[in-house]
């Protein structure tokens, strides 16, 4: 592959799997040996002596029996602690973001596209994967898986490009928009992202419930800290201003924490420090069912004037709630459209009807251009 990295993924080979005796033929042959009629009550013999002309009976074919029936039993039970070497560990278990992160970044000089999935989202890994492919940059993404499956299913069909940051979060509730394994799902965004920045790579995040139509690298202009796109629905002029949004409602802005461009510099470090801490000063509760996106808007709003921000153009980032809700906007703005994400909507199968309504359900068609093949 000619990048770093690639010696230590090179050295990774599959387990193999062990075979398991067949108890049923184990048991059959036991059950055909023939056995002895024991004597009644009455009928019991001393123990032999020298008097007697008779041989005494004695019950060898059961000792036999009882003998093999321990022996399988010793072969086939564990004795104490099941222990996890009978299964092949995964040689994914080892493999660290700073390999993972020099992997992907060598294919994309020097930028790593990054996603984080846990197992219910792979069909929409697979989705995303297939346009992002059609532009040309599938090489440099790196995906976090969020739970062990994922990480191996991922790199057992594309080797390299799947890594797990430990501790791993519940994957059964971390699809459960609003819940509490959603947030510490989300949560985990800037800690990855500051990772990889510390790393010395540029990073761009995207949410896996997204397609391009085009390459959103060109529309990375300037040598800006942070780039993102706005997550309100009202129309913007074609030619608004890229400055940080004045804060809503609640105080702050509504930008988008699904769609991030960062660069490696102190200012984006400076940002995702702040966004960390916003997320352990505002955590999770019944009461207020959060994810991470008001602690990215907080964290913009308090370092506002010491980040170098940029804010892309809605007409190629626009939010799910005006590209799939205003067809005449959506009209008036055909072939500038570059990034589509499927929010303001929640339910797999909803995102799913909404994305095949419009023609964006690729893994239905178009399975094999996904590096992940049909799943």
């Amino acid at each position: 592959m000619g990048r770093q990295g690639q010696s230590s993924i090179s050295r990774r080979t599959k387990g193999r799997k062990s075979g398991t005796p067949d108890l049923r033929r184990a048991a059959m042959s036991l059950h055909q040996r023939p056995h002895q009629k024991p004597p009644a009550a009455g009928d019991v013999l001393p123990i032999s002596s020298p008097s007697t002309g008779t041989a005494p009976s004695r019950p060898l074919p059961y000792l036999f029996s009882l003998l093999a029936l321990l022996l399988f039993a010793a072969l086939l039970l564990p004795w104490g602690p099941t222990r996890p070497s009978s299964v092949p560990a995964s040689p994914w278990r080892a493999y660290t973001l700073q390999e993972a992160a020099a992997f992907a970044a060598a294919a994309g000089n020097g930028t790593v596209l990054l996603a984080a999935v846990s197992g219910p989202y792979l069909p929409f890994l697979a989705n995303w994967l297939i346009s992002v492919r059609r532009a040309g940059r599938a090489d440099q993404v790196l995906v976090i898986a969020e739970d062990y499956e994922t990480l191996d299913r991922i790199n057992t069909a594309w080797p390299g490009h799947a890594v797990l940051v430990p501790p791993a979060p519940d994957a059964r509730r971390a699809h459960k928009f609003g819940s509490q394994g959603f947030f510490n799902f989300t949560s985990r965004r800037p800690r990855h992202l500051l990772q990889i920045l510390e790393l010395g790579y540029s990073v761009m995040y995207n949410d896996v419930d997204m397609v391009w139509l085009a390459d959103p690298f060109p529309y990375i202009v300037g040598d800006h800290d942070v780039y993102f796109m706005d997550d309100m629905t009202p129309v913007k002029p074609l030619d608004h201003s890229h400055e940080l949004p004045p804060p809503g409602k609640k105080g702050r802005t509504y930008i988008c924490s699904c769609m991030i461009f960062l660069r490696p510099t102190e200012g984006a470090k400076l940002l995702l420090r702040k966004w960390i801490e916003e997320l352990k000063v505002q955590p999770w509760s019944k009461q207020r069912k959060s994810n991470d996106q008001p602690g990215f808007n907080w964290a913009l709003n308090k370092t506002a004037g010491q980040v170098d921000v940029y804010l892309l153009p809605q007409s190629a980032f626009p939010t799910g709630g005006l590209y799939f809700k205003n067809k005449t906007w959506v009209k008036e703005t055909k072939g500038k459209h570059v990034i589509i994400h499927n929010n303001y909507i929640t339910g797999f199968e909803k995102k799913i009807k909404r994305f095949r309504d419009h023609g964006l359900w690729l893994v239905d068609e178009h399975s094999d251009e996904s590096p992940l093949g049909r799943l």
